[in-house]
């Protein structure tokens, strides 16, 4: 029987991916890759030439039966997303649970995440946090947003440059004007920064400053 890699790549610069997991993406018998055009030139600067096939939310649904019988079929198959750790708001949870209840062995190397180093960067407690990932769009995200408001611990999200201030608003709406936030952008990139302050001087920044690129909002929990 093979195995499942899990593989980090790099949030930004290209630099930031461990020795091993280069070692892993050379060796396995195939990469699944959430876009195969982003990852094909992180794999043509680290000359990997192993083959790869489209793994993403619209079709891994669909997939996950035909890669578990490839990997008990003795293949050994790496799963990387974009940027960043998979499964962590991108594809990788549904074939890691099947794996496991398939009980093929799942390796999940270390590497990089965007919301580690936006935590740590924005001075907000973080020996406790919690991690929200994307806010529902529409249904969902009044209540979601209701119950966070109480949340003691430091929170993160991440969010596009497009829903930035609509996200923004609803922090000053439902979690008060002067609650504490840091957003970080372009996290290990030429243009990278964290502004700090509260959710209304951050909002007034970046309705002065239309931002671009990734972004992790890091939120000071209620009564920090």
């Amino acid at each position: 029987m093979g195995k499942l890699y899990l593989v980090p790549t790099p949030i930004g610069n290209l630099k930031d991916i461990t020795f091993r997991a280069i070692e892993v993406l050379k060796e396995v018998d195939l990469i699944l890759a959430e876009d195969t055009r982003t990852s094909g030139k992180l794999l043509k600067y680290y000359d990997i030439s192993t083959h790869m096939h489209s793994h993403h939310m619209h079709n891994e649904h669909k997939t996950v039966v035909s890669i578990v019988n490839r990997i008990q079929a003795g293949e050994n198959i790496a799963i990387i997303s974009d940027a960043g750790t998979p499964a962590i708001s991108d594809p990788g949870f549904l074939l890691t649970r099947a794996c496991v209840a398939a009980n093929i062995e799942v390796d999940c190397l270390p590497g990089a995440t965007a919301f580690v180093p936006a935590l740590v960067n924005s001075g907000l407690p973080n020996d406790k946090f919690v991690f929200e990932g994307f806010l529902p769009v529409k249904k969902g995200r009044q209540t979601r947003l209701k119950l966070l408001a109480e949340e003691t611990r430091t929170i993160i999200f991440y969010e596009s440059p497009h829903k930035i201030l609509k996200t923004l608003a609803h922090f000053i709406e439902y979690f008060g004007a002067e609650r504490a936030v840091s957003v970080s952008r372009e996290i290990t990139k030429l243009h990278e920064e964290t502004i700090r302050g509260t959710a209304q001087e951050v909002l007034k920044h970046y309705e002065a400053n239309p931002p671009k690129g990734e972004i992790v909002i890091v939120v000071g929990g209620k009564n920090n």
